[in-house]
């Protein structure tokens, strides 16, 4: 279900043609569309305000300005520069590449040429320039230029075909026809430039599927719906012209109304990104945080040994602080700047995996499986509840006439005298009837016979079937028809009234031609009340030639039975065991029912009907409202039963995937008997379970009741049928029903609405948390499909709507199982690897400095390079994902399968290797035995081999105690003050630095070397602290002779 939006500023669209100066008065959009998001001015700074949102983005400008900080700056700036400048630059190519894409298509749209009535001539303009209130031509196969009203065309009866293929994906040709009133205009460039007639109508919105608006003419007011527009985005087909005018333009028109932003999935492996990400700024601030204290207790207990070396001293305090965004700097490598283009690229891979699956490809439609997004394959493999279409996705939607109930008699099976059925495989023949369709295939030919006597309960059956309908019919060679049908069932049941000798030739906005028997008979049509989801049935009035008004129906058993008249009390019961007998074996049903109209009423219903048909305020509910009020008292005739059979592999399928503890529910619109029996077929019902629960009740207290009482202990399913699912999916009750339907092994929900279903995902969605899929086929699944977590759309028979709101297409159910099984585990899988993988590196990286800054007195040194940094950082990252995918191509190749098939590896081994205890119990060991050599031999090194340092440090402490230290020598005040340096990072200015690093006064002195100092009792020989006394800039040390 869409929902509509309407502008603000525009209430009701009103424009006059040929006018436009009047239309351009009310500031109409024009014809020209934009899809771009940048020009050449706002691309970078706009570009760069969007992924400078995302936080570790943002982290990094934050470090950049902290390097350009000398007194705080351990690294230099391209170590941070450069891995952002790349990060940013490929999102800017990607952006600025599509972004360049729409533009080109933009120009190409705008500048296309079309023909345009200006000022009594047919000028070529071009699209850009065409202005609400114009009249326009188009020709066969040309795009239609805007949102039109169907004035006149070529074919007759002002008939247009167009192919709707840009809007909703479908191929098959759909019909549309002119009012009458317009139709008389043709292609007379004097009549149409003489036009001059008004409409008022819906302002723009984004419902494909209505219209809402009327046309006044010379005082005569005609009503607008949708069958009178030509939406942007069509093609006209199989029609040599025809004129429109223009209603909607450029971003108005209903094409570009539904352009907006979809909703944006997320899958839980992003939601944990973002919570690493914050958790590893969160470690990083406590490990700068560390240091920084360290680096204070160092300045204060050790620090006062190089005060000498310093120009104004030690500030502990300050030493400490600019010393935690130094550290901020240097371990910056701990937060994943690059982490979200690699998992990008991963998922990127994946979705070719799925799209290269020659084991979901479908050769009979060449139809292969298609990864329309690229974000959520790792959730495919934690999916909890799967919520799925019964018709068109467990089945193959390919309707055929099986059998019928006409007066109390079924026909379509035969009975012996014992009542057992008899299997039949002589087909009835039909060449009594030149125009039956030769692929028509029936086994009963009792009824055939009782057509042809002339039985009137029957031919008024069959009458019903090919008049009561929206078919169009296509006749390319005589006596060979073909028919659009807008569904499968519509189709079926025309083709069988076709066979039984009522064929359905034409039609005409105000006409239907059947051929009764051999006889042409033209019906006049007064009214046809359409079906809809909640109507559930469909209606049309006519007049036979003998000017007999009736009113024929069809619709659902439960919506017939409630209008029939009393006196079909009788027939009722017999049907609906007849209808019970068909959906027990899985058919499709519905009623037939008639009655008789009074031709006095019927004027009066009509001026009613067209007052409501005209109004521009709650016109739908004033139809329905005239539809209640004269479907009732209907006379019952009897009921069809369609077969749809069962897709390929959908019993392995279900039972697989129950197998991996995944729920299915079954959401459809058919009746209880059908959707159990299809339940049974499907393995999802089984004799097994202990009972199938049904929630059937007529009243919210009887629905809570029910679903009170239930205590389902065992294997149990549960059927629940549409108008219980009405008053149990209230606020007050939504709580005990998914506690009743969570108890169940199976549910399914019987006679429930596209709305309907799409609530009961929602409420899945909205307690449980838990990942859910839905799958369908038609149109009334998309709200459904765009609920859940993951949407799946099936390319049957229903059109591309589903598909196109999707997120993962195939077009059979089967392949379900290999989606979710295989490449929904392998993704998970990979994903986890690589992101375990990818926080070891950074991690091991980052913990070398961190254990460094004990070794250096916490100063923000570096313990590697930093080219060597960045050249290992860069190697690891883009050779690891070449590696990878260089593996998993040829791993998963073809001919490795058939070369070496038994040599693979299972693919949970690591999972369940990571269960058992002594597993990690080895890890355990081995990391211990690895580190204790290395702690043991520095221990021994300090006791055994220690340097002047450590002699210094393990004595220093005691010669405190013993030994007043002298007050600290006053030091002369220098000429030249140079520029202030922190105490964490005198080592980076030249002079100790350099003597320092290098590790050359901790070596010990050959003894071959001479000494330096002759004198014996310097504290340095005696390994005593050494004191420093001012050496003034005008005096020459000392030298030892």
């Amino acid at each position: 279900l869409n929902d509509v939006v309407f502008p603000s500023t525009e209430e009701e669209r009103h424009l006059r043609a040929n006018d436009r100066e009047l239309n351009l008065s009310y500031k109409y959009s024009d014809n020209a569309i934009k899809t771009s998001k940048y020009n050449i001015f706002t691309f970078l700074p706009l570009n760069l305000f969007e992924q400078f949102q995302r936080l570790a983005n943002a982290y990094f400008l934050f470090l950049l300005c902290l390097q350009s900080i000398p007194e705080v700056s351990s690294l230099p700036w391209y170590t941070t520069v450069v891995p952002l400048v790349l990060v940013l630059s490929m999102t800017m190519a990607k952006d600025g590449s599509d972004d360049m894409n729409r533009h080109r298509c933009d120009k190409q749209v705008n500048n296309r040429q079309v023909e345009v009535l200006v000022e009594g001539e047919l000028q070529s303009e071009k699209w850009m320039d065409v202005q609400v209130g114009d009249i326009v031509k188009l020709e066969n196969n040309q795009f239609v230029t805007a949102d039109l009203l169907l004035l006149s065309s070529s074919e007759p009866l002002n008939l247009v075909y167009i192919e709707t293929a840009e809007l909703d994906g479908e191929t098959n040709l759909k019909v549309k026809q002119a009012l009458t009133v317009t139709g008389k205009l043709e292609d007379s460039v004097e009549k149409l430039a003489n036009f001059n007639g008004e409409v008022r109508c819906e302002p723009p919105n984004n419902r494909l599927d209505k219209f809402t608006g009327t046309l006044t003419l010379k005082g005569e007011t005609y009503s607008l719906d949708n069958e009178r527009i030509l939406l942007r985005g069509c093609t006209l087909r199989n029609t040599q012209w025809c004129f429109g005018l223009v209603i909607f333009g450029g971003p108005d028109t209903k094409l570009m109304q539904n352009c907006g932003r979809t909703t944006f999935k997320r899958t839980s492996i992003d939601r944990l990104m973002n919570v690493l990400v914050l958790s590893i700024f969160g470690f990083l601030m406590i490990m700068c945080l560390i240091l920084a204290i360290g680096n204070g207790i160092w300045e204060y207990q050790e620090g006062s040994k190089f005060a000498a070396f310093l120009p104004k001293g030690v500030n502990a305090p300050f030493s400490a602080f600019l010393t935690f965004w130094s550290y901020v700097i240097i371990l910056n490598t701990v937060v994943p700047i690059s982490l979200y283009v690699s998992v990008e690229i991963i998922r990127l891979g994946n979705s070719f995996y799925i799209n290269w699956d020659r084991k979901m490809y479908y050769p009979k439609n060449d139809t292969p499986a298609e990864a329309r997004t690229t974000t959520l394959n790792e959730e495919l493999g934690q999916i909890k509840y799967i919520f799925s279409d019964k018709t068109g996705t467990l089945t193959q939607n390919v309707m055929t006439f099986n059998k019928c109930s006409i007066n109390g008699k079924a026909y379509g099976e035969l009975l012996d005298f014992s009542g057992q059925r008899v299997e039949i495989n002589e087909k009835v023949d039909f060449s009594w009837n030149n125009l039956a369709d030769p692929k028509f295939c029936f086994h009963d030919n009792s009824l055939v016979e009782v057509v042809r006597e002339g039985n009137p309960e029957v031919q008024a059956f069959f009458r019903l079937l090919s008049l009561c309908h929206t078919v169009m019919p296509e006749e390319k060679k005589e006596g060979e028809l073909y028919y659009q049908a807008q569904s499968p069932d519509e189709g079926a049941l025309v083709t069988a009234a076709r066979n039984f000798g009522f064929v359905f030739r034409s039609r005409t906005p105000e006409s239907i031609t059947v051929v009764e028997m051999g006889e042409l008979v033209t019906y006049e049509l007064l009214a046809v009340l359409d079906f809809n989801n909640v109507r559930k049935r469909m209606s049309v009035i006519v007049r036979s030639p003998e000017g007999k008004l009736t009113l024929y129906c069809k619709g659902a058993d439960t919506i017939i039975f409630e209008r029939l008249n009393p006196s079909c009390s009788n027939l009722t019961e017999v049907t609906t065991l007849h209808l019970n007998e068909f959906a027990g074996e899985g058919l499709r049903t519905l009623a037939l029912a008639y009655k008789d109209i009074d031709p006095e009423y019927m004027e009066d219903w009509k001026l009613r009907h067209h007052v409501a048909n005209t109004a521009m305020d709650e016109r739908e509910e004033k139809l329905d409202a005239l539809y209640e009020e004269i479907e009732k008292g209907l006379l019952l005739l009897g009921s069809t039963a369609v077969e749809d059979k069962l897709q390929d592999g959908v019993p392995q399928t279900i039972e697989q995937l129950s197998k991996a503890d995944i729920k299915i529910w079954v959401l459809t619109g058919d009746k209880q008997e059908t959707a159990e029996n299809i339940g049974y077929s499907c393995n999802m019902l089984r004799e097994e379970m202990n009972e199938v629960f049904i929630v059937s009740a007529n009243t919210s207290e009887e629905v809570r009741k029910e679903l009170h009482t239930a205590t389902l202990n065992g294997e149990y399913a549960m059927v629940i049928n549409g108008h219980s699912l009405a008053f149990a999916l209230e606020k007050d009750m939504e709580i005990e029903l998914l506690r009743t339907a969570c108890m169940c092994q199976t549910v399914i929900c019987c006679r429930v609405t596209p709305l309907q279903k799409a609530q009961v995902v929602e409420l899945v969605k909205k307690y449980k948390q838990a990942v859910t899929l839905a799958i369908g086929d038609g149109a009334n699944d998309v709200s459904m499909i765009k609920a859940a977590h993951i949407g799946v759309g099936i390319s049957g028979q229903e059109g591309m709507q589903a598909v196109l709101s999707s997120d993962y297409s195939f077009a059979q159910f089967r392949y379900l199982q290999r989606l979710l099984l295989v490449h929904g585990r392998w993704s998970y899988l990979r994903m986890c690897k690589f992101l375990r993988y990818f926080f070891y590196k950074n991690f091991t990286f980052t913990f070398v400095h961190f254990w460094y800054g004990f070794f250096c007195g916490f100063s923000a040194q570096l313990g590697l390079d930093t080219h060597y940094w960045t050249a290992m950082n860069q190697f690891f990252l883009w050779g690891s994902l070449s590696v990878y995918f260089a593996v998993i191509f040829t791993m998963y190749s073809n001919g490795m399968f058939l070369t070496l098939t038994s040599s693979f590896p299972f693919i949970g081994t690591a999972r369940n290797s990571l269960n058992q205890p002594n597993v990690w119990l080895t890890m355990l060991l081995t990391s211990v035995l690895c580190v204790l050599p290395v702690v043991a031999y520095r221990f021994l090194r300090i006791l055994l081999w220690p340097t002047i340092n450590d002699k210094v440090r393990g004595r220093g402490y005691k010669v405190r105690q013993d030994k007043v230290l002298p007050p600290t020598p006053r030091r002369v005040q220098a000429r030249r003050t140079s520029t202030r340096r922190s105490g964490y990072a005198f080592s980076h200015a030249q002079g100790y630095g350099d003597l320092v690093t290098s590790g050359k006064f901790l070596r010990r002195t050959p003894k071959s070397r001479p000494a330096l100092f002759s004198q014996t009792d310097s504290p340095l020989a005696q390994t005593q602290p050494q004191f420093y006394r001012t050496i003034s800039e005008r005096e020459e040390p000392p030298l030892s002779p």
